[in-house]
């Protein structure tokens, strides 16, 4: 498990290296088009994943939980211990809950990157498709999104054999990145319905 995520943050900061514009500055190839078409196709059909994450921000610091995906528009990570954190998109928000205090701040559903890919069909070339690649098995699909925040890059790889999503990355409009690697995942799970609520106990904070 070690050596494949090693790889994939290998994969992905080389990739990222190689973006020097907001635009895709070629036109992709028709195996490129084809392979992304069959990555929506494939993704799209999986109504639900479970399985467990390993997140890697700028300095290095490392989180572990699990996640539950329900298309469309629902998903939930739930961050382990010592981490109170849980982030849940409900179908209308999305909502980064404390455990701990049984509170929570609230985000426009529209706004969230990675949007594209939680869509009931995905196409991600309707999204803002800024570069695409391919290296030892993989191929990085990278968008941008205009969120509350600012400019969000947004890089998705995907295994060219299985088509599923191992791994994105999300770059920050201040130059902060967040790695999340998949692992442990399972198909088509049947997901209870409360692992996408808010506990109607927990509080709104509102954002600074």
């Amino acid at each position: 498990m070690i050596r494949r995520d090693a790889l994939l943050l290998g994969l992905a900061a080389a990739f990222s290296l190689s973006i020097s514009a907001w635009a895709l500055d070629r036109a992709l190839t028709p195996e490129e088009q084809q392979m992304i078409a069959d990555i929506g196709t494939h993704n799209s059909a999986i109504r639900t994943m479970v399985g467990r994450f390993l997140q890697i921000d700028t300095n290095g610091g490392r989180s572990e939980g699990t996640f539950f995906l329900g298309r469309p528009k629902k998903i939930a990570f739930r961050y382990a211990p010592p981490s109170r954190d849980e982030i849940v998109s409900i179908g209308n928000g999305f909502y980064v809950l404390n455990r701990r205090d049984e509170t929570y701040y609230a985000y426009p559903q529209d706004s969230i990157p990675l949007r594209q890919f939680l869509g009931d069909t995905i196409n991600l070339m309707d999204a803002n498709v800024v570069n695409v690649s391919r290296s030892d098995g993989y191929m990085l699909v990278t968008v941008i999104d205009e969120t509350i925040a600012g400019t969000v890059q947004v890089s998705l790889v995907f295994d060219t054999d299985t088509l599923d999503l191992v791994q994105w990355s999300l770059v920050e409009p201040s130059g902060a990145e967040l790695t999340f690697s998949l692992y442990d995942v399972e198909k088509d799970r049947k997901i209870p319905r409360n692992y996408f609520s808010i506990p109607a106990n927990y509080k709104p904070l509102k954002r600074s």
